[in-house]
């Protein structure tokens, strides 16, 4: 599953006219996928003239969780998650200076070392941008419902996020 907001080559865009963007919105790209992520995708959905800094998080899956050993685990998510994450997104936009925002998630099975999620915003200052793109991240995080199974080389298993 993949949502894109914006126009970018081979995306779909939201609005009714190939090549039309609105002005003022500075949502470029917003996705979960099932297909591995790409840091350069998402570093280049967020340029701006107008930005002096930006801000991008890489989130990977680590070798270890709470003092054991992971092995892989996989991500799913509601069905809901890509509107939730619009409405993550646009909170931020409306608090922060936001020229251009991206995020992208990763559903299904994950190795260690695979990247689980890319984000990153653009704004008129680095500190600006330091900000929105960690609130960004932390609110995904919380808010959104992606859910993590991790399985540890001790035989045990964990869901992370899940009720």
């Amino acid at each position: 599953m993949s949502v894109a907001y914006g126009t970018m080559d081979g995306m779909a865009s939201r609005y009714d006219h190939p090549g039309e963007q609105a002005a003022n919105d500075p949502i470029r790209l917003l996705a979960i996928r099932d297909t591995p992520l790409s840091v350069d995708e998402v570093f280049a959905a967020v340029g701006d003239d107008a930005a002096g800094g930006t801000a991008l998080f890489v989130g990977t899956v680590r070798n270890h969780d709470g003092g054991a050993d992971v092995d892989t685990l996989g991500y799913s998510c509601h069905p809901t998650a890509e509107a939730e994450m619009r409405r993550v997104a646009e909170k931020v936009t409306a608090e922060f200076p936001v020229r251009a925002l991206a995020a992208v998630h990763r559903v299904g099975d994950l190795a260690v070392g695979d990247l689980a999620v890319v984000v990153a915003v653009s704004c008129p200052h680095r500190g600006e941008a330091f900000e929105a793109c960690r609130k960004l991240i932390d609110d995904l995080k919380h808010e959104v419902p992606i859910w993590k199974h991790q399985k540890f080389s001790d035989g045990t298993e964990e869901w992370v996020g899940a009720c």
